[in-house]
């Protein structure tokens, strides 16, 4: 039956859709999914960092269900939605900055940069955007000179809007951004009068042992995008910002058929609490030393010499490899841990893989997830080796 309904998929679903394994999803429980054959896979993916506190965490789905016995659609642009409203209120509490307290709330990650673009362009009466590459350590001064030189000779500061930066670079492998970098890229916006947004869709709500990357440096971005963890798999994003560019938008320039939904937002308030009662935070750093500890074990190992690097902060990792020939290793990496029933992420083009499963992983989980890759490792070198 599931590769019936794989086949249906392959033959009815668009192309464009991307799609790393054949499995058939049918449950998710904590750190495992179920497919419907029955097979349980330990998931380091998180659904591509949403389900932040585990697949249908009790608390979550408990008060999901209670809503949609109140009221499923509060459409925002006609009244207020009272989960919505509770839900900033608590949003605002975790903010980095007290200046970031007027929000917008949208369904994914992609409408909250569109929103964040449109927001900048309305503040600043300007048009371009920047979205620089994110600096290694050693290399601070060098990008931030580019940067200048971008200014000077391609987008004037008088046209540009807003630097957009990842403080933690996502598909691009991620990098963290180093804080002097980022402390310099404020400096340049207050410089000319050009709004920072720092994309937190990925990085945020935990991921990296803050609530938010941007607390790593102490800089306090003009705007702030964020989704993926916010409702745990429920569709909603946001854009909080400080007010006077929040409110530069005119009645009824934002909005949209599903935004702020009230069966997410109640969703999103349950996981906040879940943060708060579980000591999430906690364990997201005990559980980063574990799998640094683990990763630093197998590069000691002879199959070890694949691994070029570990990076990253709480539990957004990457190990980036380096092969012994033309084939990527992270292929073979990320087939070997599907053998062993565990899912594992590469990332962009870049011979990457990138660990960030749910912030409340287990020790024993944790310890599976470093031996299952501890042998899939192993068994690319072998195979790079053949």
């Amino acid at each position: 039956m599931s590769s019936d309904l794989a086949a249906y998929g392959k033959a009815h679903i668009s192309t464009g859709i991307g799609r790393q394994t054949d499995f058939v999803f049918e449950e998710g429980h904590g750190s495992y999914v179920t497919t419907a054959d029955g097979t349980r896979l330990l998931d380091l993916s998180s659904g591509i960092g949403v389900v932040n506190v585990g697949h249908c965490h009790p608390t979550v789905t408990k008060a999901a269900q209670e809503q949609c016995a109140k009221i499923t659609h509060a459409q925002v642009n006609i009244a207020f939605s009272g989960p919505q409203l509770r839900l900033l209120q608590d949003l605002e509490g975790i903010m980095p900055s007290k200046e970031l307290d007027t929000f917008f709330l949208a369904n994914s990650g992609s409408e909250a940069i569109e929103g964040a673009v449109r927001i900048a362009r309305q503040s600043t009466k300007r048009q371009n955007i920047i979205v620089p590459d994110v600096s290694e350590d050693e290399m601070v001064d060098y990008c931030l000179k580019r940067l200048r030189m971008l200014l000077d000779q391609e987008t004037a500061p008088r046209d540009t809007a807003a630097i957009f930066l990842e403080p933690v670079l996502g598909e691009g492998g991620y990098v963290p951004a180093p804080p002097a970098f980022i402390r310099g890229i404020r400096d340049i916006c207050d410089e000319h009068g050009i709004l920072f947004v720092a994309d937190e869709i990925q990085s945020g709500f935990g991921r990296t042992g803050k609530m938010f990357a941007m607390e790593y440096s102490g800089v306090v971005p003009d705007l702030m995008t964020i989704a993926k963890g916010i409702a745990n798999g429920f569709p909603l994003s946001a854009v909080v910002g400080k007010k006077k560019f929040m409110d530069a938008m005119p009645p009824a320039s934002l909005g949209g058929t599903y935004t702020g939904n009230a069966v997410a937002c109640a969703a999103a308030q349950a996981v906040l609490r879940v943060f708060r009662e579980e000591k999430v935070l906690d364990n997201v750093a005990a559980r980063s030393k574990q799998l640094f500890d683990g990763l630093a074990a197998i590069r000691q190992k002879p199959h070890g010499k694949l691994i070029e690097d570990v990076r990253g902060k709480g539990l957004m990792i990457a190990i980036q490899f380096t092969s012994p020939t033309k084939e990527q290793v992270r292929g073979c990496v990320v087939k070997g841990c599907a053998e062993r029933n565990m899912i594992l992420l590469s990332t962009s083009i870049f011979d990457v893989v990138r660990i960030i499963p749910p912030l409340t992983i287990s020790e024993k989980e944790m310890d599976d997830a470093i031996r299952i890759l501890d042998e899939s490792i192993a068994d690319a070198a072998k195979q790079l080796a053949a």
